[in-house]
């Protein structure tokens, strides 16, 4: 049951993250022909409105999903994912083209607080077993991501830019059917009981993950510095073309991926602690070259060992906050700091926009490289029990209590 429920998750948070990044990668081409987007404070705005509303569809998702079977989100999830995709190259305008980002957006709100807590609840035995479910599941999305950077930029640069969004939403309704088949006969349903106080539990299950806030911080603000800006630097600055530009971020995704399937073994070999700064301190510094490196290879060479290092954060973080919350508190302390994420990114996107209008394309990196140095510092002091374990969370009070 565990190994279906893994794999069936895995696969849908790689339909999921793929989902949000297909739009993102033509922006390019959109701005180049001045199409649709025709300066960079819209990317960013772009970003902003589809992550706020990402943000509060979520607390929605979780007071829905109360004793309610999980297939049922995956369903509506995937169905809605598929149809943004196939009905963006139909925006004239845009307003019709941020309409259709926001639905995709809210289409996508459902794995990570509702999906990554199932997986989280059924990965029971052991803190090992948890390391391995969530360096999978993170693995996983970051697959989806590295395939439609692989795709996307070719099929567009060979067709046209709305040839990948036809044809990533005809692979997510085959990936969707592959993953309900997959359940079939597996319990699925959501035990967690909604709370008759709340807004209380929701203030507590915050209590609980407030020391993991400037990790997802941090997750979110270096995610969406790359997926938004990373592909107009690499065209606009260092004039890679389209296809190349979709290489390098493939690339990119795939070594990063590779460190997020090995993060159980890694963590065990060297600590939580001391792996989560190895990755702040280095991507700190892979920010500061992207941003500065006049020299195409050594940007590109920072930005591929700086997804090494942003995507091992991942796994990381989602292991804290698994292995520090009571299982009946999971899905609301998921949608937490999923939200959290997110917010940051949408609003580090968003003054990203207007600093490369106003001073410079690369500024938006140096700035996250600041801001990546103060959360290595938050955390340098901190000791390896700040990072949690299984028994932490069963004796913490700080989760406990029921409504």
């Amino acid at each position: 049951m565990r190994k279906k429920i893994l794999f069936s998750a895995s696969v849908f948070h790689a339909l999921t993250d793929a989902s949000t990044v297909v739009i993102p990668t033509i922006f390019p081409i959109l701005y180049n022909r001045g199409f649709l987007i025709t300066r960079y404070s819209q990317i960013g705005l772009l970003s902003n409105l589809g992550l706020i509303a990402t943000v509060l569809f979520q607390f929605v998702v979780v007071r829905l999903s109360y004793r309610r079977d999980y297939r049922i989100f995956l369903l509506a999830s995937g169905l809605g994912i598929c149809a943004c995709l196939a009905l963006t190259p139909l925006a004239g305008s845009f307003f019709v083209l941020l309409l259709f980002f926001l639905l995709l957006r809210l289409a996508a709100s459902v794995y990570h607080p509702l999906i990554i807590a199932w997986i989280s609840k059924s990965a029971v035995d052991s803190d090992k077993e948890l390391d391995r479910a969530m360096g999978i599941q993170s693995g996983s999305g970051n697959v989806g991501v590295m395939l439609a950077y692989l795709t996307v930029g070719f099929l567009a640069q060979r067709w046209t830019w709305k040839t990948p969004l036809f044809a990533w939403a005809g692979l997510g309704l085959l990936l969707l059917i592959a993953v309900l088949l997959t359940l079939r006969g597996v319990p699925s349903r959501n035990e967690e009981i909604r709370p008759l106080r709340e807004a209380q539990s929701w203030v507590r299950s915050l209590a609980a993950v407030k020391r993991f806030v400037p990790g997802f911080f941090f997750g979110g603000m270096g995610w969406n510095v790359t997926v938004f800006f990373a592909p107009s630097l690499l065209n606009h600055r260092f004039g890679v073309p389209m296809g190349q530009t979709g290489l390098f971020l493939a690339l990119w995704m795939g070594i990063g991926t590779i460190t997020g399937y090995s993060y159980g073994p890694l963590s065990r070999r060297f600590g939580r602690k001391k792996l989560f700064l190895t990755t702040l301190a280095g991507s700190a510094a892979c920010l500061v070259v992207i941003g500065w490196s006049p020299i195409r290879g050594l940007a590109v060479a920072a930005l591929l060992v700086f997804g090494v290092l942003l995507l091992m954060t991942y796994p990381s973080l989602h292991t804290f906050v698994g292995s520090t919350v009571r299982p009946e508190e999971q899905t609301r302390a998921f949608s937490w700091v999923s939200n959290i994420q997110m917010i940051s990114g949408a609003l580090v996107a968003l003054v990203s926009g207007f600093l490369s209008d106003a001073v410079a394309l690369h500024l938006p990196l140096l700035l996250a490289a600041v801001l990546t140095l103060g959360v290595f510092l938050f955390y340098l002091p901190r000791g390896p029990e700040f990072f949690g374990g299984r028994s932490e969370r069963a004796a913490s009070p700080g989760v406990n209590g029921g409504a």
